[in-house]
């Protein structure tokens, strides 16, 4: 008999294929937010009107703006964009854009919450992960002020309860954990993401795949989990593909949205990920990897890795994804191919010179830990390594 335990995140709401401006209006008022800081994509503040519109529709509630929040989302940059926030007076942290700006906005509510004005004070509030797994989540008291955030990308961030910050002094990505660090709101507008750059949308789309792949394949799942992974995969393997041929299909768009929403509802059970996401996360931080690509390069070979102990769970992958019977690694691969997508470590400039120093930051993940096929030493993640370069 399965067991196990549903734990509703704190999400008061998800609006879905509104304009965006309209629907943060209305949020703001119902929230009575009056001083609204915004993180917001340079890109997308710089050569769009998107987010002009956004400000227009607060009016008098907008109280300031950040727009240089590097990629894997650096600490210092974190302060800094939290020291605007405090000074603006801010009542609500708005972030519009991918999954940098969303975890930014979750650092930012623990830098607000507990004055955090110094490099080394969030130190104290990441979790630490040792070699065999054991780790420490610091206890600490949730944000008073909130976020509402407006993705442009497929990453999925905006749905989960913890944000990763990489340390610039020695570029390791480390993860923060709070149920309230969870977006109070999320808003779905298909419409900005035509400004997304086509290969960071399809590429966040297999991170996405990524997400509903290894919690399907995880061995704890339940069969509420189990429909939402699926759907999802459905959703994401025939959506991404009509963006790429159709760029300004927003009904596609919107579908793929939706395809990351249930990837990371089904993740309510509390159900794990694997390898791809523990070395995507180190590729990520210590490697400058775009986020999405570490899924592109990863996932096939760690299905290929876990086949001997899941091989059941992988033909649902396949089946959800319109090729039952075939091998869901040969699958995910054919699939991010077809995206244009890199497949191999080699194609995102990562060496066989780096991968004593991925291996050893990647015992200290998480997810490394729960992967199906148990992994207790850095030459089990070598071998992933030689998989996929």
């Amino acid at each position: 008999m399965y067991s196990g335990m549903l734990s509703f995140s704190a999400i008061d709401r998800i609006v879905y294929g509104q304009p965006a401006a309209k629907a943060l209006l209305a949020e703001a008022e119902r929230l009575k937010a009056k001083r609204v800081f915004m993180l917001v994509s340079g890109t997308m503040n710089r050569t769009t009107d998107e987010i002009t519109k956004v400000r227009a529709a607060l009016g008098a509630r907008f109280a300031g703006l950040y727009d240089r929040m590097p990629s894997h989302t650096p600490r210092d940059s974190v302060l800094e964009a939290s020291k605007l926030a405090r000074e603006a007076g801010a009542d609500l942290i708005v972030t519009f854009g991918g999954g940098s700006v969303t975890d930014a906005g979750k650092l930012m509510q623990i830098c607000l919450r507990h004055n955090v004005t110094k490099y080394e004070d969030l130190d104290a509030y990441h979790v630490d992960v040792k070699t065999d797994g054991t780790r420490r989540v610091p206890e600490f008291d949730g944000p008073i002020v909130r976020q509402i955030a407006i993705p442009t990308t497929l990453s999925g961030g905006e749905f989960q309860p913890g944000g990763g910050c990489t340390d610039n002094r020695n570029k390791v990505k480390r993860s923060y954990r709070h149920p309230l660090l969870i977006p109070r709101v999320t808003i779905l507008d298909p419409a900005p993401t035509v400004h997304t750059p086509m290969w960071v949308w399809l590429s966040t789309g297999v991170r996405a795949v990524d997400h509903a792949t290894e919690a399907l394949c995880c061995g704890a799942t339940n069969p509420a989990s189990d429909a939402s992974f699926i759907q999802a995969l459905q959703l994401l393997s025939k959506s991404l593909s009509r963006v790429k041929q159709h760029p300004d299909d927003l009904d596609a768009r919107l579908d793929c949205q939706m395809g990351v929403w249930l990837a990371m509802q089904g993740r309510q059970a509390a159900v794990s990920m694997g390898a791809s996401h523990a070395i995507g996360h180190v590729l990520g931080g210590s490697c400058d990897v775009p986020h999405g690509q570490t899924s592109c390069v990863m996932l096939a070979p760690v299905l290929r890795y876990n086949r001997s102990v899941n091989a059941e769970r992988q033909k649902i992958v396949a089946e959800a994804m319109g090729h039952p019977g075939e091998d869901a690694a040969d699958v995910i691969a054919a699939f991010v191919k077809s995206l244009g997508q890199p497949g191999r470590l080699s194609e995102v400039g990562v060496t066989r010179e780096q991968f004593a120093m991925i291996a050893e930051h990647a015992m200290h993940d998480t997810w490394l830990h729960t992967n199906p096929r148990k992994i207790t030493s850095v030459e089990q993640v070598y071998e992933i390594l030689e998989m996929a370069a």
